[in-house]
């Protein structure tokens, strides 16, 4: 397969990469197409959320991943980390946080019937957190950059992605563990609470039960629970 990068389309400003690049996954693009954008004026995260990012302070990328594996959500995630920095952590599945901040989001968009994925990051490169909706300075994170390193960073995680794929499942999930930032912290979730207790060999966030017993987590909104007064 051809190395991820190529080809690139780059726009100025478009609504969602993951959207272009999900046309051209749809038309026949090659393994490793990426879509960048300076700008995005409908940018989609996990549950459907909004994806805010100033134009030309962050990176907003997606690639077209063809017959990708069922880790791809963690392989992206520990990619993104890595690329973020020695500091950076994970919170299941793949929000990636630097000092308890959110810096990057990602958005892996699976077509299993047809053979492909569409996998988008958006990293705050260079974002001012004071440029972000009022409702976002609280819980934002920044690498603290340039706008002139968005392009470094991108050739940092494409690098890194690569090499996360390539893992076999044990030493991916090891290596996503090593950055686990739930792990021994009081979670909660629609249907409970619990203290994580890191993944399983399917990806899954394990969570110690108040009354004793441990469940899985396949998918779903986890967050911090505070502490009881």
């Amino acid at each position: 397969m051809t190395a991820l990068g190529r080809p690139r389309l780059h726009l100025r400003e478009t609504t969602s990469t993951n959207d272009r690049a999900r046309a051209l996954a749809a038309a026949g693009a090659p393994h490793g197409t990426l879509v960048t954008a300076g700008a995005q004026t409908a940018g989609r995260g996990r549950q459907g959320r909004t994806w805010s990012a100033p134009p030309g302070r962050s990176l907003l990328m997606s690639l077209v991943l063809r017959a990708p594996g069922r880790m791809l959500p963690l392989a992206a995630a520990v990619a993104v980390a890595e690329a973020a920095g020695p500091g950076a952590a994970i919170k299941w599945p793949n929000d990636v946080l630097l000092d308890g901040r959110k810096v990057a989001g990602i958005l892996a968009e699976a077509r299993p019937q047809d053979g492909w994925a569409v996998l988008g990051v958006g990293l705050n490169v260079a974002v001012r957190i004071e440029d972000l909706p009022e409702d976002l300075r609280a819980t934002a994170g920044t690498l603290g950059l340039e706008p002139r390193d968005v392009e470094p960073v991108l050739g940092r995680l494409l690098a890194a992605l690569e090499r996360a794929l390539a893992l076999e499942t044990p030493a991916l999930l090891d290596a996503w563990r090593a950055r686990d930032a739930l792990r021994g912290r009081d979670v909660a979730w629609a249907d409970g609470h619990g203290r994580a207790a890191g993944i399983d060999g399917d990806g899954r966030l394990v969570v110690d039960l108040p009354e004793g017993g441990r469940t899985a987590l396949e998918a779903g909104e986890v967050h911090l629970r505070p502490p009881a007064p």
